[in-house]
């Protein structure tokens, strides 16, 4: 066992007597803001590539050409020191029924190109060019070919040869520029790089960015609490870990989670597995998985809730973004069958209203947590409280909270995403509380824990920063009922029952009167009248009858319940637990403020009507 001091070199902070959180280096820039000026201005080059085939193009069809060739273009220039050797090996196991082992081994990586072509030869023959390229894509190994099949981009190969741009294209990205090595450009810029692409593609078509990709400072929050309560993590000197994102876009979620427990141990064992529905971006993801040495094998590329890749996995993290206020009808005839097998599938629980499926991939993500897992999940605010007792979405809750699986609610700043300025939360899920959390749920009010940006991006106004980001952390932590004070704003953190949020809902009768003003009975029993019907809320923690008597009788004496109808529910009423009231202002105030309004008025009329006289 490494002492703790040495293994983690005082990267830790103590909260509460825990080790628990993860300081990042102060000489070093907030892991948020890592895109620096050099890789803005190398995702501004390739969009002015792309605005090169604007005859042929559309702006919202440039990602068709431009995602593709930057993905080749970074093959390329990472695989260009080792060219040689490829080429070398190639011609001495090209008749061998298995190369792919040497290959690798040659180029250094799990994927090769045995072209004898690169860019710079490309376009030494401008009047073959697309046969060339062909050849050259045609080259790169079989894992490379899924990714440039998911681009459907033999098609615009063909379309670009036709209006003579494949030389122009080329010659663009081939510039010293345009490089996209390893060498200069890390595996987080390239993350940024797609990032910022797909942003700006999907900006030019008016659609959600935010689909595809989570902003880093939200990113960072979500794995530092993930990995806050893992007490074994910190302890151990090796780590063996899993990582699921069930929607993960181009796997920025992943390779984040990766970054922070690499940060405990450089050796750690860490793998990951994504599924994502958009072709694209699963081909960015899976690319990106390809250069950094992992399984690309474990991304997959299909839609999570119709179509699960992962059957029968478990995992020790999830940590995910899917999308919320999304209908969930193409996969309805799926989740519904799926939902009829009970405990043996993964929607047994209940079924949330067809216009927004986000809480099916709570669901999801439960059913795929090891007896230790963790999960972040972010919602908005709709998966707190929508629907009635019994419904769906309340059946969800019950079920997280009366398992004890529901640990903590964090609600973001408004205006992090960029492509919604809505209230949002990060939802944590645990299989394995700590013994001080077990019934328990806290709930962090760190809505202010933000810095305005200089520039917004889409939606997005505010940043996390890192000081922001431990003082959330350290609420997180130390799980009290404490307000935290940093640069005049404040983050509140308060502690729950988990039946705080259950009640019992009950259908309160009143009886049926005929026009002669008799009570109409039916059989023995009185007959309600359902224009009467009315409904109660009685929290769990209270007995049914003494709310009755107390709340209901003195107002309605002839009323009863009809207990065969009474639901138990859950909701979160988040923002209710953190109202401040605020007094209103007085009538004087109000009353002298009108009165200088119709003074300006008066005195704006009279400057008028002067000019008009004269």
């Amino acid at each position: 066992m490494y002492h703790l001091k040495t293994c983690f070199k005082g990267k830790l902070r103590v909260y509460n007597n825990n080790f628990f959180a993860i300081k990042g280096d102060k000489n070093k820039m907030d892991l948020h803001k890592q895109t620096n000026i050099n890789i803005q201005e190398k995702s501004n080059l390739i969009w002015a590539i792309a605005d090169k085939i604007r005859e042929y193009y559309k702006p919202h069809e440039y990602g068709k050409v431009i995602l593709p060739m930057t993905v080749i273009k970074r093959f390329n220039d990472i695989l260009a020191p080792t060219k040689d050797k490829v080429l070398e090996v190639y011609e001495k196991v090209k008749g061998f029924e298995v190369k792919d082992p040497f290959l690798e081994t040659a180029s250094g990586y799990k994927f090769y190109n045995s072209s004898k072509y690169d860019f710079q030869k490309l376009l030494n023959d401008s009047e073959n060019i697309e046969a060339n390229f062909r050849e050259y894509l045609n080259s790169f190994s079989e894992n490379v070919q899924d990714i440039l099949a998911n681009f459907d981009f033999d098609r615009e190969i063909s379309k670009l040869a036709n209006s003579d741009m494949l030389y122009l294209i080329i010659e663009e990205f081939n510039k010293p520029s345009s490089y996209l090595g390893a060498d200069k450009i890390t595996a987080v810029d390239m993350g940024y790089i797609f990032e910022d692409l797909v942003r700006r593609f999907s900006e030019s078509y008016d659609e959600q960015a935010g689909a595809h990709f989570t902003s880093r400072d939200i990113i960072y929050l979500m794995t530092d609490i993930l990995i806050a309560e893992d007490r074994e993590l910190l302890i151990k000197g090796s780590i063996g870990k899993t990582v699921y994102d069930m929607t993960m876009g181009t796997s920025q979620m992943l390779t984040c989670m990766s970054e922070r427990l690499k940060e405990l141990d450089k050796d750690a064992d860490i793998k990951v597995f994504g599924q994502e529905l958009n072709p694209e971006t699963y081909a960015i993801a899976k690319a990106d998985m390809l250069i950094r040495g992992g399984d690309s094998n474990n991304m997959k590329q299909g839609n999570t809730l119709s179509d699960d890749k992962f059957k029968d996995f478990q995992f020790d993290y999830i940590i995910s973004n899917p999308p919320f206020g999304i209908e969930w009808k193409v996969e309805k005839k799926a989740v519904e069958d799926e939902a009829k097998k009970g405990d043996l599938g993964r929607f047994g629980v209940g079924l949330p209203k067809i216009s927004d499926g986000q809480m099916l991939f709570d669901l999801n993500g439960i059913s795929k947590l090891k007896d230790t897992g963790r999960m972040a999940i972010i919602h908005n605010g709709s998966s707190l409280f929508t629907g009635a007792a019994g419904s769906g979405e309340s059946e969800i809750r019950r079920y997280m909270l009366e398992n004890d699986w529901l640990e903590a609610i964090i609600q973001l700043p408004n205006d992090s995403f960029y492509n919604t300025g809505i209230t949002t939360y990060i939802w944590i899920i645990s299989k394995n509380k700590p013994e001080a959390r077990q019934g328990k749920v806290q709930l962090i009010n760190a809505s202010a824990m933000c810095e305005a940006r200089r520039k917004n991006i889409g939606n997005k106004r505010v940043d996390i920063t890192e000081k922001y980001r431990e003082i959330v952390v350290q609420a997180y932590g130390e799980f009290k009922n404490k307000t935290y004070e940093i640069d005049g704003k404040t983050c509140e953190s308060k502690i729950f029952d988990n039946v705080d949020f259950g009640f019992n809902r009950i259908q309160i009768e009143s009886p049926l009167y005929d026009e002669n003003g008799n009570v109409v009975m039916k059989g023995k029993k009185i007959a309600p009248d359902t224009s009467k019907r009315d409904y109660e809320n009685v929290p769990l923690v209270e007995d049914i009858d003494s709310y009755f008597e107390r709340e209901v009788k003195p107002y309605n004496p002839e009323a009863w319940i009809d207990k065969t109808k009474t639901k138990v529910g859950y909701e979160i009423p988040f923002t209710r637990y953190f109202y401040k009231y605020e007094a209103p202002e007085s009538s004087d105030v109000i009353a002298e403020r009108i009165s200088i309004h119709e003074k300006d008025i008066m005195e704006a009329l009279n400057r008028l009507f002067s000019k008009e006289e004269n």
